[in-house]
């Protein structure tokens, strides 16, 4: 490969760290934060309170954008250095998205449980919290092996 289009490319994983997982971040989001519309809607109709506490489930999938730019970071160091880990980058930007995603999709069926009944809200936060051990996971794996922990 020329010289010229490794260059082109050596910012590639750093970016799609950060641009995978807010991706996946904004569909979680965006998957719970209709269910929880949903959810308030219902509950208007039926003359019952609204649950605020819904907007916890709506902002859950945030913190794998968080993730994605600490990796990002990381990432960038070592391409200072030379080093370019683009697969870390894509693959766990992706991964973390992916878990964003699903957290998400989650939260979603968490809003409009709780937006029903009323009840239940820290077993559907532990599922949540299982759905964000992955990214966790992810993140922390690139940094082992990037040599930051």
């Amino acid at each position: 490969m020329e010289t010229t289009i490794m260059v082109q490319f050596k910012d590639l994983g750093i970016a799609a760290a950060l641009a995978f997982a807010a991706m996946g971040s904004a569909l979680g989001a965006g998957a719970a934060g209709m269910a929880a519309v949903g959810a308030w809607k219902k509950c208007f109709a039926q003359n019952k309170n609204a649950p605020f506490i819904l907007t916890v489930f709506v902002g859950a999938p945030l913190s794998q954008t968080i993730y994605g730019m600490i990796v990002m970071n990381t990432l960038l160091e070592l391409a200072k250095k030379g080093q370019y880990m683009w697969a870390a980058g894509i693959l766990g930007g992706m991964a973390m998205g992916l878990s964003a995603w699903m957290q998400g999709k989650a939260g979603a069926s968490a809003a409009d449980a709780m937006g029903e009944t009323g009840k239940g809200f820290g077993n559907y936060l532990m599922v949540l919290g299982i759905i964000e051990t992955v990214a966790l996971f992810v993140m922390v794996f690139i940094l082992m092996v990037a040599g930051k922990l």
